[in-house]
Parts: structure tokens; C-alpha cells; sequence
């Protein structure tokens, strides 16, 4: 098993996450994303969903969107800080 520490990405520590899917998420519909912020932008429209998780957790987000029909646009990990001070992202 890799598991690298510091500032790099490990299966076990949860890290910033930035999912960019087309289209809007019914607020309604997303009770099951409790803890993640949920914004939009552009027209047409791109839902982000920003939110603290490990591997695990963004697997199981990654399937809740393929199964509620969302093709993923990007996902993106941002090393340290926290969903309200974002510092530089990297594409995964």
C-alpha cells in the first residue's frame, strides 16, 4: 500500500476534493451531501462540489453521481488548508 506523508496523498487522509459535474443539483436532492458546499456556475450550468473526504468517501461520491446520471467534468485534490482557504489545486 502507498502511503506517502506530508503534503502528498494518501488512501487514509482526507484532503480537500473539487468535483466539477455538468447541470444543476437539486438542493433537495442533495441531503446526502451533508458536510460538502455545493456552488454553480456558467451557462449552461456546472455544478462544483467542494468537501473534505478520503479515498473512501470520494469513491462513494464518484458512484452517487454516475447513479444519479452526472458525467464528471473534473475532479481536482488541493493540498492542505480547508474548503474556506483553498491554496493551489492540482488536477488528478
Amino acid at each position: 500500500m502507498i502511503n506517502h506523508r506530508g503534503n502528498r496523498l494518501t488512501l487514509d487522509r482526507p484532503v480537500v476534493y473539487q468535483i466539477k459535474v455538468p447541470g444543476v443539483l437539486n438542493p433537495n436532492e442533495a441531503t446526502w451531501a451533508t458536510g460538502l458546499e455545493v456552488s454553480y456556475e456558467g451557462d449552461p450550468p456546472i455544478s462544483i462540489i467542494t468537501g473534505v473526504l478520503d479515498q473512501a468517501a470520494l469513491h462513494g461520491l464518484l458512484r452517487r453521481l454516475y447513479t444519479m446520471g452526472f458525467p464528471l467534468i473534473s475532479v481536482q485534490w488541493t493540498e492542505g488548508g480547508s474548503i474556506k482557504n483553498k491554496p493551489q489545486s492540482r488536477e488528478n
